[in-house]
Formats: structure tokens, C-alpha cells, sequence
């Protein structure tokens, strides 16, 4: 007949969960210090525990929806008008994003058009030899040059 182990079961399991209080109540604490929103995904992600397993306790459940709260509605600094950005100054930031967005879009188109003429010219080199290998301007058609 077995031996009846379920008490030293009973007792890991037991330490298993006061460890993971343990490591919830110490992350609470550590994010609210640091002043970080407290939230059920910020406290599980912080202690390596679920979010499911944080709402199953009532104490930490409330700790964080007290927190929570509290930390929402404390009210953010205005910023002083002088380091607000004008109208004319975001628009200005926005056409000069746009006008990058577009040289890169560029770039990329010219870059794969060269890779790929590139690429094609080495394929045409392996199957057919050395023939093939330079273009007519001379230069080493598997070569990309600087712009």
C-alpha cells in the first residue's frame, strides 16, 4: 500500500501561493513607489503572475482597483504656453516627416530595383558563365554602387 503524501502536496502548494503573494505584493508596491499606473496587467507582467489569478484575491483585487484610482485621477501638470507647440510649428514638423517619408520611400524603390537587377544578373552568371558578367558601363553587373 502507498504511502499517504497528499499532506507534504498540500504544504508546496500552500508555500507555492504564499511565494506568489509574496512576489504581487512586492510588485504593487515596487510600481506604486515608481509611480508607474497600477494595473492589473502592469502588476501581473511585474510579478510574473496572471491577471486571472490577481482578480482571484480579494485583498490584492482591492489594492489594486484602490490604486488604481488613485493614480488616475491625479491630475497631470499643464503644459506652460511657452513649450506648447504653435500650430505653424507642428505643420511645418508634419510636411517635413511627409517630405522624409517620401525620399525614403524613394530610396527603397531604387535600392530594390537594384538588388533585384542585381540578383538577376548573378543567377544569369551562374547559369551561363562568365559572359554575362559585366554591363555594358562596364562595371560588375552583381555590384551595387553608391548613388
Amino acid at each position: 500500500m502507498r504511502a499517504d503524501n497528499s499532506s507534504h502536496l498540500i504544504a508546496a502548494a500552500r508555500n507555492r501561493h504564499e511565494l506568489t503573494r509574496a512576489k504581487a505584493i512586492r510588485s504593487l508596491r515596487e510600481l506604486d513607489r515608481a509611480g508607474t499606473p497600477i494595473t492589473f496587467e502592469a502588476v501581473a507582467r511585474h510579478a510574473g503572475v496572471s491577471r486571472s489569478w490577481l482578480y482571484t484575491e480579494p485583498d490584492l483585487r482591492g489594492e489594486i482597483e484602490r490604486l488604481r484610482e488613485a493614480t488616475g485621477r491625479a491630475p497631470t501638470p499643464p503644459v506652460p504656453a511657452a513649450q506648447r507647440s504653435s500650430d505653424a510649428s507642428l505643420l511645418r514638423r508634419l510636411h517635413a516627416a511627409q517630405e522624409r517619408n517620401r525620399q525614403l520611400n524613394e530610396d527603397n524603390q531604387r535600392l530594390r530595383r537594384q538588388l533585384a537587377r542585381a540578383l538577376g544578373d548573378q543567377r544569369a552568371v551562374e547559369h551561363h558563365g562568365d559572359s554575362r558578367d559585366r554591363r555594358e558601363d562596364g562595371h560588375n553587373s552583381a555590384t551595387i554602387h553608391p548613388c
